[in-house]
């Protein structure tokens, strides 16, 4: 009988950097959709409480470690690097793990390559933000990071993303060695 192997959406691609931004796969280790139960608001706020979270507001990631709570639509975030606890009765939780695939988009000239791609003004967009938007054609969720940003794409179209903004990177470094 075959034996399967889990791996990542971008498997076996190495990071890649162009003029002072890098690209690399992250591995986020657990996606949780959290979407609480009409009425259920504040439990969801209780049980997030240990975690030192809380129910992000429109556009805004909560942070503690390595654990987020990133807005990812009305009345839904997703928790990034936890397994909630069993709050069956108070909210829908869906584990969205192996539905998308996760990239870093490092350095200075970060935002320059995804103005190519996305349309938000992303000068806006530092740590502790997020945005649900499309990369190109593809939907997404965009996180402000300290370095740059992670993007979130669903898994089947993580090599396109990829390229996408491999591409970004290469027009902006020729562009600025010109």
């Amino acid at each position: 009988m075959a034996e399967l192997i889990a791996k990542s959406a971008l498997a076996g691609q190495e990071p890649v950097s162009h003029g002072g931004v890098s690209l690399a796969e992250v591995d986020l280790v657990q996606i949780t959709s959290i979407a609480p139960f009409i009425g259920q608001e504040k439990a969801v706020a209780a049980a997030l409480k240990p975690l030192g979270l809380a129910f992000p507001a429109p556009n805004t990631v909560s942070v503690i470690g390595k654990t987020r709570l990133a807005w990812t639509g009305r009345g839904q975030a997703f928790l990034i690097g936890v397994p909630p606890g069993d709050w069956s009765a108070i909210a829908a939780c869906t584990d969205q793990s192996d539905g998308w695939a996760a990239l870093a988009l490092t350095g200075v000239r970060a935002a320059e390559v995804l103005a190519r791609l996305v349309p938000l003004d992303l000068r806006a967009m530092g740590p502790g933000s997020c945005a649900r938007s499309s990369l190109g054609h593809m939907p997404m969720i965009l996180l402000g990071v300290p370095d740059g940003f992670e993007i979130l794409v669903f898994r089947s179209m993580a090599r396109t993303a990829w390229h996408e903004l491999e591409a970004s990177m290469r027009m902006l470094a020729a562009r600025k060695a010109l």
